[in-house]
């Protein structure tokens, strides 16, 4: 289930620690198996992480369900985590997650009909400053506008095809 290229990734991240604390490693191990598998964990992967860790199944299980940044269900090619913390909601994002489900004819959790995107709530981000924002893989995107939200979808659908 986890390829010899993650295998590679997760150790040089299992080396950062000392001899015994591999299991510091899961966060990490848990990103780049959910990268390999369409951007979500489901059980078997989880445990997978576990086995390959040599932690208990419920360690890795536990971080898997605890930390937003991981799905359990198939995703968009795009997850756009919007934040909804206090400063981007007071900036407007309840407008824009309404704007976001409008434009992407979705709600909430759902993912397109050409799976391409997929929204998600999300509690802080940490680019309070930039309020409100939004995350989309590793990227953030700040003092985000509709017009500003048009350009990085129209960007990222252009992309893709």
């Amino acid at each position: 289930m986890i390829s010899n290229k993650a295998k590679k990734q997760i150790d040089a991240w299992v080396a950062k620690y000392p001899t015994g604390n591999q299991g510091s490693a899961v966060m990490e191990a848990l990103k780049i198996v959910q990268a390999e598998n369409d951007n979500y964990l489901n059980a078997d992967a989880i445990q997978a992480v576990a086995d390959y860790l040599d932690i208990p199944g419920i360690a890795a299980a536990e971080v898997a369900t605890f930390y937003e940044n991981y799905n359990h269900k198939p995703v968009g090619k795009h997850t756009i985590r919007i934040c909804h913390n206090i400063s981007c909601m007071l900036n407007g994002a309840d407008d824009l997650i309404s704007y976001l489900e409008e434009k992407l004819n979705v709600k909430t959790g759902e993912v397109t009909k050409n799976g391409l995107f997929n929204v998600k709530k999300v509690e802080c981000l940490g680019a309070c400053v930039g309020a409100p924002m939004f995350q989309i893989g590793d990227q953030y995107y700040e003092n985000l506008t509709e017009k500003k939200i048009d350009k990085i979808l129209a960007d990222l659908k252009a992309g893709a095809e």
